[in-house]
């Protein structure tokens, strides 16, 4: 995701520029979260990522206009960079500072979008996180065994849930 400013709000929502850019830029973060949530070698980073790009694009199909319209924003961005795995360098501080945003943006959606939008954006973020914490068995000898979603993972997943409620 690129560093330029989002394009503006399709949404009929009331949201000024940097609550949109906010909700623009949260699906990305929560790909880095959710591959940061364990520590994989880089081959399973790279399936981990391209599995939340993939999740993150099929928000297109959504029946919120909210969500559609944050994927379209995601993908209308100029300078966009080709997309890389990526993990936080600092685990736990980007972990916490994701979890931190989603409560912001549940609070937000509460005041300002209908339950529907609200919980179609929650479900798609926790759609994208599952999907990327599902793309690769972590542990195990030589990618054999080990759990589909480790402990630690299932920590982050039920965390993102309980973050949109705090």
């Amino acid at each position: 995701m690129s560093n330029q400013s989002a394009i503006r709000p399709r949404t009929e929502l009331p949201l000024r520029r940097d609550e949109w850019e906010l909700l623009v830029r949260l699906p990305g973060r929560v790909v880095v979260a959710a591959t940061s949530a364990e520590a994989d070698s880089a081959r399973r980073t790279v399936v981990e990522g391209l599995a939340g790009i993939d999740a993150i694009a099929a928000g297109r199909a959504s029946a919120s206009r909210l969500v559609r319209d944050v994927v379209a924003a995601i993908y209308a961005e100029t300078g966009a960079e080709e997309p890389a795995a990526e993990e936080f360098h600092d685990r736990s501080a980007g972990i916490a500072e994701v979890l931190d945003a989603c409560r912001t943006v549940g609070r937000l959606l509460r005041t300002r979008a209908g339950r529907e939008d609200r919980d179609a954006y929650r479900h798609w973020l926790e759609a994208i996180a599952a999907r990327v914490c599902q793309a690769s068995r972590s542990g195990g000898v030589l990618g054999m065994g080990g759990p589909l979603v480790s402990p630690a993972e299932q920590r982050f997943l039920a965390d993102l849930g309980a973050a949109f409620d705090g």
